[in-house]
């Protein structure tokens, strides 16, 4: 009877390593699927809740006092300097799409509330000055709007600035009252400024773009 030819110690050997290779495959497969089931489970958790609703220690504290130039002429601006007037500072850049979509509405609130003792702040955050003119004479400025830049960013450090667009409201005591984030729009600004006018603290908003402590 003629027997089968006897396996080679290098066949034995291939085979070991193929099994293991295969093996070493199987078991990334199955800690990339695991992974993506985790981080899909992380994400489903947060649906229905607005990623915008962010909390601020700021929030019942003075604003901070960094001096920073002005955009467009001489000088600077520090906000203890308005006091006595209602604030809104809106950190904003000339790449930043939701600041190109928010603008028309913080223009329109800035000439309406400027007679009522509001004064808005655009603070340009980590932008080119020529950008950031090009984009307000593209868009327009607001009546008594004040722009500043922020080299190194320190005003924007100060307010703890996670990503733009963020607005902050400050009463006429200089105090933070009230932060937005991402983009504003017109009801938003001007309910929570006639909160501010009237003596109310801003309350949350349902749509979770406003917080107060």
């Amino acid at each position: 009877m003629t027997r089968p030819p006897a396996t080679s110690r290098s066949t034995l050997l291939d085979s070991t390593t193929g099994a293991r290779r295969w093996r070493s495959i199987k078991w990334g497969i199955a800690f990339v699927v695991v992974l993506a089931i985790g981080v899909g489970a992380l994400f489903g958790s947060r649906l229905g809740k607005d990623p915008n609703l962010v909390e601020t220690p700021l929030i019942g504290q003075p604003a901070p006092t960094v001096r920073v130039p002005e955009l467009e002429k001489p000088g600077g601006l520090a906000l203890p300097e308005l006091r006595g007037q209602i604030v809104v500072v809106n950190f904003w850049a000339s790449w930043c799409v939701a600041c190109r979509e928010e603008h028309a509405a913080l223009t329109s609130a800035a000439t309406n509330y400027r007679d009522r003792g509001v004064t808005f702040v655009g603070v340009d955050y980590q932008d080119q000055r020529d950008a950031a003119i090009r984009f307000l004479d593209e868009l327009g400025r607001g009546d008594g709007y004040r722009y500043v830049a922020d080299p190194g960013s320190r005003l924007a450090l100060e307010f703890g600035v996670f990503g733009i667009p963020e607005t902050y409201f400050l009463d006429r005591d200089g105090t933070i009252v009230a932060k937005v984030t991402g983009a504003s729009n017109y009801p938003l600004l001007s309910r929570t400024l006639d909160d501010i006018l009237a003596g109310r603290t801003p309350a949350s908003r349902p749509e979770g773009q406003t917080f107060q402590r």
